[in-house]
């Protein structure tokens, strides 16, 4: 497989292409022609067949994940859930004070913050932001390259500090560092990078302390600031959410990538061992991008996997998450082209390219309101090089509504199971209350027609009663600023808190 198009990301789903009105002046698309068409019609059929997400397969889901975080809880590689623990063992109070940065590694951009907190009275004063994107050539370079990068883009964000921002006199500037790929947790403050995902495939990282990989980078610039919290994006959505909402239990990202973290009782984790919580309880990072068990799998997500750089790894992440659901719509609409009769005779070179098709087409596609579907003849010639009827683009929407339908309700499906584990040891301490699962990414946030789907799996699992305590709320950019709280509440200097 070539290298994913990597525009959609977690903290940014946008459109950024241009889609007019299909042109004679647009150059001439390469075609090759292949005869013997036959309807298309049975391939979309199957298609809806092997997605389809009654209840019973939800269900079957839900019970799975559940099943999953306690074998991963129970013990290191028990399931394909990783189930890391935080070392996060208190949540942000709303007394933290003081200047904070945060470093956001989340995808193919990062993002550096900081912010002035003014403890319960003043909250958040000010907060300033910059986003920078990752070359290719650095997902696939050193880690002394990444992280080099990374140092300088920080370093360059630290020296406009000024105006409502303050640092004390005789302090070092302190960071949360988000880092949102699989880490083996050994301290708040430090972790070993177990593997790369989301399309990264830098060398000689797995196996080290991706903390002291920025620090010995930082120091080789001359930059005085240190780590105080490593944090996964998820625990920094649950912490930033945590900070404004106290039923904030569980957090999910769904952008490029997908993962979820909830607070867990410190007695229902059999293989945490030597590590004391004052508050009993502790954030789990389960990494649910890894899950596997009973999900209603395509030929096109076999053939995905197969050609991706992780096969037989991240399946459901693969089903769910931004990076991938364009790419498996890229994929049937390949077959329909090349043994079916959607677009006529030829089939554009351009359709043969992976990820040239993005979760944000897709969107794209199933806003069009027009009667003609203007939008998705647009895209469909603009960015694959297909001329399209009518009857067309209402198959293709066909297939961008089945594959989004599929991935949006197993998502729900994925929560539900996170809510019932918890439920099931908190005896009804989970579904007897209001109960807040933060989300947040550019997929969620951004697809309606998915947020839709994700919605009604949860209220057909739960019941319309018990999914009246359960509140799906959107933590926009939550991970970054709940990074620099638990930078605030793990600092080295005294608090006046």
């Amino acid at each position: 497989m070539s290298v994913p198009a990597m525009s959609t990301t977690v903290g940014s789903f946008h459109l950024s292409r241009s889609h007019g009105t299909p042109s004679r002046s647009f150059p001439r698309v390469r075609m090759a022609v292949r005869s013997g068409a036959v309807s298309v019609a049975p391939i979309l059929t199957n298609l809806q067949k092997d997605c389809a997400t009654s209840l019973p397969v939800l269900s079957h889901v839900a019970d799975a994940m559940a099943a999953d975080m306690r074998a991963g809880l129970a013990a290191d590689g028990g399931s394909n859930l990783k189930m890391i623990l935080s070392y996060v063992d208190s949540l942000p109070s709303g007394n933290e004070k003081g200047l904070f940065y945060a470093l956001d590694l989340g995808g193919t951009n990062f993002r550096v913050l900081r912010v002035q907190l003014g403890g319960k009275e003043e909250r958040v004063i000010a907060t300033e932001f910059e986003q920078v994107s990752i070359s290719q050539e650095l997902m696939f370079g050193t880690s002394e390259q990444l992280f080099d990068f990374i140092a300088s883009g920080l370093a360059k964000f630290a020296q406009k500090e000024g105006g409502k921002f303050h640092l004390p006199s005789g302090r070092m500037r302190e960071i949360g560092f988000t880092f949102s790929f699989p880490v083996k947790q050994l301290s708040i403050d430090s972790g070993m990078l177990i593997k790369w995902t989301k399309g990264f495939a830098v060398s000689g990282t797995a196996g080290k302390d991706v903390v002291a990989c920025l620090n010995e980078a930082m120091e080789r610039l001359g930059l005085e600031m240190r780590v105080s919290a490593l944090v996964n994006d998820t625990v920094g959505t649950l912490a930033g959410a945590r900070y404004w909402d106290d039923d904030v239990m569980v957090a999910v990202i769904l952008g490029t990538g997908t993962n979820a973290c909830y607070v867990e009782r410190n007695d229902a984790i059999p293989k945490q061992t030597g590590h004391a919580s004052a508050s009993g309880r502790t954030i789990v990072n389960t990494e649910w991008g890894a899950f596997s068990n009973g999900l209603p799998l395509t030929v096109y997500d076999r053939e995905m996997d197969a050609a991706s750089i992780n096969p037989g790894e991240q399946i459901f992440e693969k089903t769910i998450s931004g990076m991938y659901l364009g790419e498996i719509v890229r994929r049937v609409l390949l077959k329909m082209t090349e043994e079916g009769d959607l677009f006529g005779k030829s089939v554009p070179v351009k359709l043969s390219n992976p990820f040239i098709l993005r979760t944000p087409d897709l969107c794209a596609m199933q806003q069009d309101s027009s009667a003609d579907l203007q939008t998705v003849g647009s895209i469909l010639y603009s960015v694959v090089g297909l001329e399209s009827n009518f009857s067309a683009r209402r198959i293709v929407v066909d297939v961008c509504d089945t594959i989004v339908k599929r991935g949006g309700r197993l998502a729900g499906a994925g929560i539900v199971g996170i809510l019932q584990k918890m439920e099931e040891d908190s005896r009804g301490l989970i579904f007897g209350k209001r109960t807040v699962v933060a989300m947040d990414g550019g997929l969620y946030e951004n697809y309606p027609q998915y947020r839709r789907y994700l919605q009604d799996a949860v209220t057909e699992l739960l019941g319309t009663e018990i999914s009246k305590n359960v509140v799906i709320e959107h933590s926009k950019d939550g991970s970054g600023i709940g990074a620099a709280l638990l930078a605030a509440s793990n600092s080295k200097y005294e608090h006046e808190f």
